[in-house]
């Protein structure tokens, strides 16, 4: 018995260190996503301006980069996730929820969450209109807008949500004209596919950053498992490769493009490593922006740049919004814990 246990314990201390090594080789990749960006890197930062869109108990509202000048612009009672600006300031893009209930024959089924995007109209507003909107989208399937410069609008679509009995989802990047209701779906072979990608985000060159899902349990697509990032051009790309690709940024959720393309800002969705991160365009610098207070997390739901590309707003789970420069510093709580999420800064500037 002792002779084989001075046999084994080399093998095992030589498995138990190659374990160690790894642990470490990932522990920096956390390390260098946890260094901030220094201010040379950064440049110039002037004081933000502007206004920002959020969502309010389930309404749409609208206040100043500082938190002042607070007012509903449309009162609907289900509003859900990403607002996004067209490029006017008058225009915004907003999801609204709803839920269908399904009991087959046999008493299998159950509830599911539906959605469209709508548009809010600051005019109608301003006329004290608070009850008037547009509806961009009927099939049900329709979430996470952003509106591109083209003004265009690219968003998820869910392919599968008219269908009552889908067993699962089929979430696929889309474009839609809003002037003409015409929708495009970037990739031709969605009918065939078991891999989601949604929440996507668009820079003026064409470069699509989006959550890729798969199926890692062979129960079916759950938890993302990361952000990649392809030119439009590049969209057909087979799926093992986008696999390769959304590794690099794993766990990772809610891409949003710099206005000047040169940053992308997102969430970690990870326990262990939470809060608010930039890389740069080609994913080769990351940096760490904002580390939520304790007892509360970053909202998954997309950060959104200013005007300038160097400050960011977003939300936390105690439901306030805040500011904070791309350097990490000047972290500010403009709207107190309540019920507030999703905040959207309006790409024009000005006030």
């Amino acid at each position: 018995m002792g002779e084989n246990s001075e046999v084994k314990q080399p093998v095992y201390l030589h498995c138990l260190t190659l374990f160690l090594l790894a642990l470490l080789i990932l522990s920096g990749v956390h390390l260098h996503a946890m260094d901030k960006m220094s201010p040379v890197k950064a440049g110039q930062i002037e004081q933000p301006t502007g206004r920002i869109a959020f969502i309010r108990d389930k309404n749409v509202w609208v206040m100043d980069h500082q938190g002042q000048n607070q007012r509903m612009v449309c009162e609907v009672g289900n509003a859900n996730g990403r607002l996004s600006w067209a490029p006017d300031g008058r225009r915004i893009v907003f999801t609204r929820s709803g839920q269908v209930n399904f009991r087959s024959p046999d008493n299998t089924g159950g509830m599911h969450k539906v959605y469209d995007l709508f548009i809010a109209y600051l005019d109608s507003a301003d006329a004290g209109k608070t009850y008037w909107w547009y509806r961009l989208t009927d099939e049900l399937g329709g979430r996470f807008p952003e509106w591109l410069p083209n003004g265009k609008i690219i968003f998820t679509k869910d392919m599968h949500a008219q269908e009552v009995a889908a067993m699962l989802p089929n979430y696929q990047l889309c474009i839609i004209d809003p002037s003409s209701g015409e929708i495009e779906i970037l990739r031709k072979d969605w009918q065939h596919m078991t891999e989601y990608l949604t929440r996507p985000s668009m820079n003026q060159n064409g470069d699509i950053a989006f959550v890729h899902f798969y199926d890692v349990s062979g129960r079916g697509p759950g938890q993302p498992q990361g952000i990649a990032v392809l030119n439009r051009d590049q969209i057909m790309m087979p799926l093992d490769s986008i696999r390769v690709l959304s590794s690099r940024l794993k766990g990772m959720i809610g891409p949003a493009w710099s206005p000047d393309g040169n940053w992308i800002a997102y969430v970690s969705n990870s326990m262990t490593i939470p809060g608010l991160f930039i890389s740069s365009a080609d994913l080769t610098e990351t940096y760490l922006v904002f580390e939520p207070p304790p007892g509360t997390g970053v909202s998954i739901v997309a950060p959104s740049f200013s005007p300038d590309s160097k400050w960011l707003t977003f939300a936390t789970t105690d439901g306030s919004i805040w500011t904070c420069d791309i350097t990490g510093n000047n972290a500010r709580r403009i709207t107190q814990p309540g019920l507030d999420r999703a905040p959207a800064w309006w790409k024009g500037g000005g006030n």
